[in-house]
């Protein structure tokens, strides 16, 4: 006897799980690389980078723009099954929740740290939980005026990069309204620094595009899968245009270089704090091909992804924690004491870390350890309904 079909819609929907399971491991891949290496300096910067090591960073810049677009596409895919009051309140809460675990238990795994030498770190779980603050507004406004809002902000916000208008990006001056808005910054909590890696515009401007693209899920689905590699596809082009006349939507323009590859390496480095329209289009452009693609894509590799795509807080949590803990161990091991790594990775002693051989064998480990307690936790999920579930 043969087994039953999956159903269409649920092959749609593990297109999103998958998406963003992928780009979950190769989020661990970043942050493996950020306890791990022995490079102390920016892998971008060309005067001192090698191709490895650019791509290497390069590549999961591709990371929190798409995290935050598909978590805009659940609550779309949320609003067809809720009212708009519950919608908006879910979104409220989990916001909180998110703004809350990252002040706290994120916070304290990036660092070690509880009481000396504390620092809040607020990322692309801050940007998640802010942009749930903002969607639970939005929700009540007619879709076309959301996705106003979403591409006017990613469009424009490049203007407050004009110094004769707006503050100079500068993390050590005190400007924490500017720091928090748009650049990027070191701002004071109290007595303790808080690294708002994550300003919120127009990181808020992302999860309503989501949010409305999640329509495409109720059509056809060759339909949906033209629409979505027509917006990955334009989206890259214009990039392209735009990167190429160097005249707006990033503010480093890139140069030929001595070679070939560093030339390539120029016109793909894109500001990520905050992060460019260009970069957007590249980033969110490359995911929506993906999506557009991935429905149809069967086998075991896209299980595994499905998998970690279904538990992305409790997969982020331990993978944190995790990579934080190899990375003691390391430091003992080379003899720099494990008490020299309990703090951020800007913060680590020089001499310590390893080439990009290691940082891709523990990224491996890292990921293979994950699987049994994402695929357990997933299974929680799939058989209990606990309302508490929604938030992790």
């Amino acid at each position: 006897m043969s087994e039953p079909a999956t159903p269409a819609r649920a092959w749609r929907l593990n297109s999103i799980d998958f998406l963003r399971g992928l780009v979950m491991v190769i989020m661990a891949l970043d942050h493996v690389r950020d306890y791990f290496t022995d490079a102390r300096f920016d892998p971008l910067d060309l005067s001192q980078t090698d191709g490895a090591l650019f791509f290497t960073r390069w590549i999961t810049h591709f990371c929190a723009p798409i995290f935050v677009l598909l978590a805009g596409m659940s609550a779309g895919l949320m609003a067809a099954r809720r009212s708009t009051a519950e919608l908006s309140r879910f979104l409220f809460t989990r916001g909180i929740w998110l703004l809350f675990i990252e002040m706290t238990v994120v916070s304290v795994g990036w660092t070690f740290s509880i009481f000396e030498g504390f620092l809040f770190v607020m990322q692309v779980i801050w940007a998640i939980g802010a942009s749930m603050l903002v969607m639970a507004v939005l929700v009540w406004l007619p879709k076309p005026a959301i996705l106003a809002f979403g591409l006017i902000l990613i469009f424009g916000h490049n203007i407050l990069d004009n110094p004769a208008l707006f503050p100079v990006q500068d993390w050590s001056r005190p400007m924490p309204v500017w720091h928090v808005l748009h650049n990027g910054g070191m701002v004071m909590l109290g007595s303790t620094p808080m690294m708002l890696a994550y300003p919120i515009i127009p990181w808020v401007a992302i999860m309503p595009i989501g949010y409305v693209l999640a329509d495409l899920y109720s059509k056809d689905a060759a339909l949906r899968q033209r629409i979505l590699m027509r917006l990955g596809l334009g989206a890259i082009i214009l990039f392209a245009v735009l990167r190429s006349v160097n005249i707006y939507g990033e503010p480093a323009s890139w140069a030929l270089q001595d070679t070939a590859l560093k030339s390539l390496m120029s016109f793909v480095n894109l500001q990520k704090y905050p992060p460019s329209l260009q970069y957007l289009l590249v980033m969110l452009g490359g995911g929506l091909i993906v999506l557009s693609l991935a429905e149809k894509w069967r086998g075991r590799f896209v299980d595994w992804m499905v998998t970690f795509g279904r538990v992305p807080f409790f997969y982020y949590i331990l993978h944190i924690y995790l990579i934080h803990a190899f990375g003691l161990l390391a430091a003992e091991l080379q003899g720099f004491g494990w008490r020299s790594l309990a703090t951020m990775f800007f913060g680590f002693p020089q001499g310590y870390g390893f080439n990009l051989w290691v940082v891709y064998g523990v990224w491996v480990a890292t990921i293979v350890i994950l699987y049994p307690p994402s695929k357990w936790f997933a299974g929680v999920k799939a058989r209990r309904k606990d309302w508490w579930l929604s938030y992790l």
